[in-house]
């Protein structure tokens, strides 16, 4: 950038403060413009859609220069922040009229993906997340607020797992951090397309302690006060709206990571990648935009705390068994806006007048809405009804002091009663007076000199005038008449009289205006000092309305009650998918049980592709999310215990930006829940091993299935096309098999859509092909190829794959060399697969070269017990890569 000192002073004065603000837009304003210079012209305009000019065009080297309306830069200004770019808004911070040279200019505000709260045109039901982090003691201190509502949460984290969830989680869009972030959380941050600001320094002001007086902890201390400096250095404003910190852990809720909430769509639907199919579209009958925000809160983070949930299920029940009651609370709840937002303006100096009356309407329905939840009420709403305090002082004075429609401005008057003030009064008087005054001196004028069309006008620029066109010139008395102003067919006149009266009326206008502006400010200092009572009315009103909203989703869908059990006992009776029914309707939906006893740890299901297999194992985990948020459950009746966690392997995709494969990323998946489930978790895995070659893929399945049975012993559906494995019910004792029914009609399949006991007779195939509308050449052809391989399967001795115990035994039995052939045939056929399901072939020690012997050794020493289906796997590719080698 060029050298200030070759610039005029206005042009140095905007690189002294650019300088200060390097990584955003600045912009300057000029008047009624708010302008931008040099590569942020070049940049917006691109961006923006702007006309890009030049300042000092006919020089050497013109300044590139574009700029925005005042009154509209709100709208540019989100559209910069939303695509990740921070915008520092410097303004004219003295009157130019009174300045004596530059008029001066400061940066008011610095305006950051984290810290947007104008939510104009914007999904209201949603967050917006500012998070900090700071690494010590192998922990991340983390913590986020949204700036809008004020509220602020900690946690201390451990590992780069964790600290991901938590941000894709928070789907927080800027990060602040400083100097003690390790390279590894950097890159992770990076990856995730995170904006990442830096805040190093910091000396947390006086009148933040109250924000951090409850935390212990030394990293989500220091995240913290880095969050709060940020805050102050961007916003340079007061921020009396925030909240006390509050410290949570991620283990005291139904833990899931990223990666099952988006297999369950619980948010966004991973395919649109929009609300709609998600189960919060199913549950968002929301009549606030505070309750649907603490709605997505609740389904990010459903409750461990049995006696919590079943607190939520009785609210909810009582609205359900009081129809007129929920009807008339839903009405009162139409009434009440924002308060969380509209508290954070007041704090924040944003508020206008109609955001305060807004403010007034909704306390005024406090007390109706009081009054419905008392009459229904038999406990159940006690704490809240203790919370909802109708902040009388700030309804009165808002009605007593604001006109019923204000104007959006607060600085050109019309916002302030009649009667609330006796100085307004007295200059309200003296404006509506000098009017009349007005209109009877142009009557007065008019008579005397017998001119029909004078006027008297007003005009910002030149005052009051008496106009008068050129043809009536003749008539006037130029002694009184004193010329103002020439147009093209009019001349402009003032008298003294006129001159006197100007003087009256607009300085009484003048100080009207400055009055009313002193008397609003007044009036919003006066609710900010109330701001933590309409926050925690904020907070009742929202919970109020998840839980009608509950009802009446459990009301319209035929949604039980679900009851817990100390035991591992699930019993989901007629249960069904609650998004999926809802699209596809009520009658076309086949209800399935899900019956999973006390011993019984695992449900091994089988049938064809597009049969509901998928369906059955998500509307299992939607069911427990919902019963652990206290919401009713879609079945005919329900019991279960409560789960710890979730975890999921459905569907198929490559991890593009990790370049990893579909299969890299299942086995990773998998992974992920055997190293970390409970027996208290629930596993959903589907279709493991279908990304390799087919005994791989079947071998890792069942060492899967082996590894959870005996190790992990979690609640466990796993959906399979390989049939060979419907035999481990026979040697695992807490495994049953299931399939979905299928039958063929006049050479078709139909589905049954309907869950049975015991495995699939055959995986149908072909027949969904068919259905997919393949060619009848190409299916005439794969039905040969089926027959002709199930022919050759057939001569073949039957045999079944040995489990895990019974690989144990026999290798305590056995030689050296029967270990070998019964450790799944490790020796390669003559084409080089793996022959898992065929007769051992015994190979004699003496003929064993030194790769096969140095193997051989290998798989002696080798832990099985210590192993996860992961290392195996990796272990027996070492082992083919070096048995293959010629």
């Amino acid at each position: 950038m060029p050298e200030k000192t070759k610039h005029t002073p206005m042009m140095q004065q905007y690189l002294a403060v650019k300088e200060q603000y390097p990584d955003a837009f600045l912009f300057y304003r000029m008047g009624d413009f708010y302008e931008m210079f040099f590569q942020d012209a070049v940049q917006a305009a691109k961006i923006l859609e702007l006309t890009l000019t030049a300042r000092n065009k006919n020089a050497d080297n013109p300044i590139p220069m574009c700029g925005v309306p005042h009154h509209a830069v709100q709208n540019y200004i989100d559209i910069l922040v939303d695509q990740g770019y921070k915008v520092a808004i410097c303004e004219q911070v003295e009157d130019p009229k009174k300045a004596k040279g530059m008029v001066k200019r400061e940066v008011t505000q610095l305006v950051t993906p984290g810290t947007i709260v104008d939510n104009s045109g914007k999904d209201a039901k949603s967050n917006n997340y500012l998070t900090a982090l700071h690494y010590e003691n192998d922990r991340y201190g983390f913590a986020y607020v949204d700036l809008a509502t004020g509220e602020i949460h900690v946690a201390s984290l451990q590992g780069l797992d964790s600290l991901q969830n938590e941000l894709l989680a928070l789907a927080t869009k800027e990060i602040v951090v400083d100097q003690s972030l390790p390279t590894v959380a950097s890159e992770l941050l990076e990856s995730l397309k995170i904006l990442i600001s830096h805040q190093d320094d910091y000396q947390v002001q006086a009148e933040f302690s109250y924000v951090l007086q409850a935390l212990e902890n030394s990293e989500e201390l220091e995240a913290t006060k880095h969050l709060l400096m940020y805050l102050s250095v961007t916003q340079k404003r007061a921020l009396a709206h925030l909240q006390k910190a509050r410290h949570y852990e991620p283990n005291h809720f139904l833990k899931m990571d990223y990666r099952a909430k988006a297999n369950l769509d619980l948010l966004v639907n991973a395919r649109t990648k929009k609300k709609s199919g998600t189960l919060l579209w199913l549950l968002d009958e929301t009549k606030t935009a505070m309750g649907g925000r603490l709605l997505k809160q609740w389904i990010e983070r459903p409750l461990l705390n049995q006696g919590e949930i079943e607190a939520r299920q009785a609210r909810v029940a009582s609205f359900l068994n009081h129809f007129f009651e929920r009807t008339n609370v839903q009405e009162d709840l139409n009434s009440v806006y924002d308060l969380e937002r509209l508290a954070g303006k007041v704090a924040l100096g944003s508020v206008n007048g109609r955001d305060l009356i807004q403010l007034k309407n909704s306390l005024l329905a406090v007390p109706k809405l009081r009054y419905t939840l008392e009459t229904l009420d038999e406990g159940e709403f006690s704490g809240l009804l203790a919370d909802l305090d109708p902040v009388e002082e700030v309804a009165d004075l808002i009605e007593q002091a604001l006109v019923d429609e204000p104007p959006l401005s607060i600085t050109e008057g019309n916002l302030i009663r009649d009667g609330y003030n006796s100085q307004l009064d007295e200059y309200r008087d003296a404006l509506q007076n000098g009017k009349q005054w007005l209109a009877q001196l142009e009557a007065n004028e008019r008579e005397k000199t017998g001119i029909s069309n004078l006027k008297v006008g007003f005009n910002r620029v030149f005052g009051y005038y008496i106009e008068i066109s050129k043809g009536n010139l003749a008539k006037l008395d130029e002694n009184r008449y004193q010329r103002k102003q020439t147009l093209a067919n009019a001349e402009r006149f003032i008298t003294p009289e006129l001159k006197e009266k100007e003087a009256l009326i607009l300085g009484a206008e003048s100080k009207a205006g400055d009055l009313e502006y002193e008397i609003f400010t007044q009036i919003r200092d006066q609710v900010k000092d109330e701001i933590q009572r309409l926050q925690k009315l904020a907070r009742a009103v929202a919970q109020i309305d998840v839980l009608q909203a509950f009802a009446v989703v459990s009301e319209n869908s035929g949604f039980v009650k679900p009851e817990f059990t100390a035991t591992k006992n699930l019993q989901i009776k007629e249960g069904w998918h609650p998004v999926v029914e809802k699209v596809v309707g009520k009658q076309s939906y086949v209800p399935n049980d899900v019956i999973m006893d006390a011993d019984t740890e695992i449900l091994l299901i089988t049938g064809p592709n597009m049969s509901g297999k998928s369906t059955y194992m998500r509307q299992l985990a939607l069911t427990v999310v919902m019963a652990q948020i206290g919401c009713f459950v879609p079945a005919k009746a329900a019991k279960m215990p409560i789960f710890d966690q979730i975890f999921t392997r459905i569907g198929a995709a490559d991890d593009l930006i990790s370049g990893e494969s579909t299969f890299m990323v299942e086995m990773k998946e998998a992974n992920q829940a055997l190293k970390n489930a409970t027996p208290n978790s629930l596993l959903l895995f589907d279709e493991i091993g279908r990304g390799t070659a087919t005994y791989d893929g079947m071998a890792l399945a069942q060492a899967i299935i082996e590894h959870v049975h005996n190790h992990v012993k979690a609640k466990t559906l796993f959906s399979t096309h390989y049939h060979e494995l419907t035999v481990l019910d026979q040697s695992l004792a807490h495994l049953e098999n299931v399939h979905v029914g299928a039958i063929e009609k006049d050479g078709h399949l139909v589905f049954l859509h309907k869950m049975q006991t015991g495995p699939a007779d055959k995986s149908y195939g072909i027949h969904v092909a068919r259905l997919a509308g393949m060619p009848d050449q190409l299916l005439s052809r794969a039905d040969v190829i089926l027959a002709s391989l199930e022919g050759q399967a057939k001569q073949a001795p039957e045999a079944k794959v040995a489990t895990e115990d019974e690989q144990l035994t026999k290798t305590s039995e056995t030689s050296q060399v029967d270990q070998v052939s019964e450790s799944n045939n490790l020796i390669m056929e003559e084409n080089g697969q793996l022959a898992l399901f065929e007769e051992p072939q015994v190979v004699p020690a003496s003929k064993l070269n030194k790769r096969q012997t140095k193997v051989l050794d290998q798989l002696s020493d080798l832990d099985l017990m210590g192993m996860t289906p992961l290392d195996l796997m990796n272990q027996v590719y070492q082992w083919q890569k070096q048995l293959r080698k010629k």
